[in-house]
């Protein structure tokens, strides 16, 4: 049931753009539906489809609206249970577990779609309550890379250096490895509207997307050849003086550490080693230089890469030489992917991580946060793994307990078989999810958890701008908010005492404070200067503070108020094609669906377009392994073999396979990718994965 509201609002529960809707009751189905909101300043008055059917899997019949146990997990059949039994049972296994293995033998898998205030409460329990130091989360595998780039860049990583009203204001706009149509359709109008404007438009990505569609240039890259591609175009702005020099000198440092990297990548060179034509690579550094205002837009296809950090950094680069950052119709972003992944590794759900994008490791952070949290500092762990070490740490055996809210990583972790075996491993394995997930069916305990519609918290979206997401409907069943689920945990390990609250405004609070004077400073930020403004973008680090919509207008983040150039020297990827492995596999995502598929796979109108993942290949390869009419194709790895339905287009690179990533089980293309790990982020190559491909 709704809540006694006329009209309950909310926000999409999926992408990143955080779309505001309405829930009304239509008079077709008799039932709720959701509508485009017309008051949140973010792609005001639009849905796309996922939007438009985001209620679906709050009402399926699937969902779990009661606390389940299991005898051993993966096991027997699902028995239900009181919440003060299932607290007390796993509070009592864990305890036993630390006393035996130490605090370390638990760890905390976090999701990046969950609230800023229950991303900021896991955080706090695996510190304090379980003084645990493994924590970690889905995230990991989605903006990491990005992150650490603008981190060592900039000095501080928020997604976008500017609002998405800036956009339309751009000349000349890059995007490389976004599929921005598919992934967040509602952010097309801004790119729409500077291409109305005289825009030029470049997208760069293995396949023609149906963002590519829109473009005035379309380079087809093979995956791993970002860095190459990007010091052709920089070569090209220096040496023919196309780059702001007085910006340069000014506002950046490591000039002549790119003017080495790049010296040698000639167009000409670059032709060779990536096929781009040198005057298409002429064109666009010419344009992008020449131009009075640009934005480099990147996402997932260049940065989950084992050199991800790197390609991230060179894209920046193009940004800082042409002194197109910190003013009107200019910036750098990473387009974020999931919900609150921005927000969600803010606060301190990331392994090396304290609230206010603190890290971990400097003693005045630990002095700051303990304070507020009314503990000794001493008592604060320290920095533990990334998402996939830590479930290595699983098979390993060092890790007996996983507790995981808001994520399925058997289906979006690489090389899956791994982190199946690992989950059989676990003594104990609690999930608080709204479904029996994939990742679900091994777990000792499933706790139901709330949907988006019935968790008021905040979220922050894509540009950095923090919003309130009220509550819109009441809970079913026996479910739990998730907070009080973490909370309820707490008190059953003894350490209730630090986590008493009125109401998640409270929480809130507590975050704000916590994160005041770090890199991402909430602490200007309240519940009603959100409702009334409609959104503050961080740091804001006052009551009276407007916010930052633009970032970098008059310093950088670094000590010295300045941005660094690096010189990129284009590297392998881990694991480059052979003769025995000649194809490479690229994974993605479809418009219809969204992460591991959990909620989407649920929603009728959405898995009736996609029920199954197809593989896209090119007529070329099509005709290489004599794929005939109605054929299936077989790729393997080197950690295993699936068929796929396929499809055969030319708009892909002739060596390049793509497959959607939201399935599991037999149609789980992490089974074959591959777990190398960026040295920096510790982002999965998730992008290029050798393969063989043969008609099945």
């Amino acid at each position: 049931m709704t809540k006694p509201k006329d009209q309950p609002s909310s926000h999409c529960c999926f992408c990143s753009m955080q779309c505001g809707l309405e829930i009304v009751t239509s008079d077709k189905t008799a039932g709720l539906i959701t509508k485009p909101s017309q008051n949140f300043p973010v792609a005001t008055g639009r849905l796309c489809q996922k939007g438009l059917n985001a209620l679906d899997h709050v009402f399926h019949t699937e969902r779990i609206l009661e606390p389940l146990v299991k005898s051993a997990g993966g096991a027997g059949h699902w028995q239900t249970v009181t919440w003060d039994h299932a607290y007390r049972d796993i509070a009592n296994h864990i305890q036993s577990l630390q006393a035996e293995f130490g605090a370390d033998a638990i760890g905390v898998y976090g999701g990046g779609s969950l609230t800023n205030e229950v991303s900021y409460l896991l955080g706090k329990f695996t510190r304090v309550a379980l003084r645990s130091k493994y924590i970690d989360y889905n995230g990991r595998y989605c903006m990491s890379s990005a992150a650490a780039a603008s981190n060592q860049a900039f000095g501080i990583d928020r997604g976008m250096s500017m609002p998405l009203s800036e956009i339309p204001n751009a000349k000349y706009i890059i995007l490389a490895g976004t599929n921005i149509a598919e992934c967040q359709p509602t952010m097309m109008p801004y790119l729409l509207e500077a291409k109305k404007k005289g825009a030029v438009i470049v997208t760069i990505d293995p396949r023609n997307t149906m963002t590519s569609k829109v473009a005035d240039i379309h380079v087809r890259l093979q995956p791993g050849f970002d860095s190459v591609f990007v010091n052709g175009l920089l070569h090209v702005m220096l040496e023919e003086k196309l780059v702001d020099e007085r910006f340069i000198q000014e506002r950046t440092s490591g000039i002549e550490s790119l003017k080495e990297a790049v010296k040698s990548y000639t167009p000409e060179r670059v032709e060779e080693l990536t096929g781009v034509l040198e005057p298409v690579i002429r064109t666009i550094a010419r344009g992008f230089a020449k131009a009075e205002t640009g934005i480099v837009l990147t996402a997932r296809g260049l940065e989950q890469q084992s050199n991800g950090v790197e390609n991230t950094l060179n894209y920046i680069n193009l940004s800082l030489v042409t002194g197109k950052i910190g003013r009107k119709g200019c910036g750098y972003g990473a387009v974020t992917g999931q919900a609150n992944g921005q927000g969600g590794r803010e606060h301190g759900q990331k392994a090396d991580q304290l609230p206010g994008y603190r890290s971990i490791e400097d003693p005045a952070a630990r002095e700051h946060v303990a304070k507020v949290w009314g503990i000794d500092p001493n008592e604060l762990p320290g920095k533990g793994v990334s998402a996939y070490e830590l479930l290595k740490k699983v098979d390993e055996g060092e890790i007996k307990a996983l507790i995981v809210l808001g994520s399925n990583p058997l289906v979006s972790s690489p090389n899956n078989r791994m982190v199946e075996r690992a989950l059989q491993k676990l003594d104990l394995l609690v999930v608080v999810d709204m479904f029996e997930t994939e990742t679900a069916r091994y777990a000792h305990y499933l706790l139901p958890g709330s949907s988006f519609a019935e968790a008021e918290g905040t979220m922050t979206n894509l540009e950095g701008r923090v919003f309130h997401r009220p509550q819109a409907m009441e809970l079913p069943g026996n479910s739990k908010l998730d907070y009080h689920i973490i909370c309820g945990l707490a008190e059953a390990l003894g350490r209730g005492r630090y986590f008493q609250y009125e109401g998640i405004e409270d929480v809130f609070r507590e975050l704000a404070a916590a994160s005041a004077g770090g890199k991402a400073d909430y602490s200007g930020i309240t519940y009603h200067k959100l409702q009334e403004e409609k959104g503050i973008f961080w740091p804001c680090p006052a009551p009276d503070h407007p916010g930052t919509p633009q970032l970098f207008a008059d310093y950088f983040h670094h000590p010295d108020g300045k941005a660094k150039l690096f010189g990129i020297q284009p590297k392998m990827p881990a694991e480059p094609i052979d003769s025995e492995y000649p194809f490479v596999l690229t994974t993605g995502r479809l418009a219809n669906h969204y992460l591991s598929g959990v909620q989407t796979r649920r929603t009728e109108a959405l898995h009736k377009k996609a029920p199954v993942p197809v593989a896209e290949i090119h007529p070329w390869l099509a005709k290489r392994i004599g794929l005939g009419m109605d054929s299936k194709i077989r790729l393997t790895s080197r950690r295993g073999s699936l068929v796929f339905e396929v499809k055969v287009t030319e708009g892909i690179q002739p060596r390049t396979v793509f497959v959607p990533f939201h399935w599991g089980g037999e149609h789980s293309i992490n089974v074959l990718t591959n777990d190398a790990l960026d040295p920096t982020s510790r982002m999965p190559e998730f992008k290029i994965c050798a393969v063989q491909v043969e008609r099945a």
